[in-house]
């Protein structure tokens, strides 16, 4: 007799929980929309609070600065990758994984308010230079993932190189992508830099 295992159901999410995160979403939405529509050196913490309708030391409790609204943005489109890497059949070849992974995350992140995000975080010198940091740890992050799949010690330095160029090609789609205002979908230009990758490969 075989017996139905089944994993357990998450715990239900609390009325406490749901409230909180339903003010951090209201928060950060606020604060985007500010950001978007007076610039982000323009928006203070009160107009934040303000706008989601929270007092300044409330603020406080779910960010730590105007800045980290932003950093729970690119949070969330880490976490989709992450999530469409680790679906990716191991068999498929780590550049092809992290290409369709990629396609995956950015389906998401297609509209006219994205074209926008992309400009504010080129808006300012500080703002331009968090976006550059950003692809360092976005290569370790993604080579990181890429070594969990294939856990292999002898792939990884391959794997690394993965990482990277997988980043940059994602880097170069995006910068096209936002100079031509978004004439084509973002997909388009992942696609046609990991072709011009693949070809320069094959060479």
């Amino acid at each position: 007799m075989t017996q139905d295992l089944h994993l357990p159901s998450p715990p239900p999410e609390g009325i406490r929980a749901r409230k909180q995160r339903q003010t951090r979403q209201r928060i950060a939405e606020a604060g985007l929309r500010l950001f978007l529509a007076n610039g982000f050196d323009a928006t203070t913490l009160d107009a934040i609070a303000e706008a989601a309708d929270i007092s300044r030391r409330t603020f406080f409790h779910y960010f730590e600065s105007k800045e980290a609204i932003l950093v729970a943005l690119e949070s969330e489109a880490e976490a989709a990758f992450k999530v469409a890497l680790a679906d990716m059949p191991a068999d498929v070849a780590p550049l092809d994984a992290v290409r369709d992974a990629l396609m995956v995350m950015i389906s998401q992140y297609e509209s006219d308010e994205a074209i926008a995000i992309d400009r504010l975080m080129r808006s300012t010198d500080a703002l331009l230079a968090r976006k550059q940091a950003n692809y360092e740890r976005q290569e370790q992050a993604l080579f990181n993932a890429l070594a969990e799949k294939w856990p292999s010690p002898a792939r990884h330095p391959r794997l690394r190189m993965v990482a990277l160029v997988g980043i940059g090609a994602m880097r170069l789609a995006a910068e096209q992508w936002n100079k031509e205002d978004g004439c084509q979908p973002l997909k388009s230009y992942l696609v046609e830099m990991f072709s011009q990758l693949q070809a320069e490969i094959t060479l």
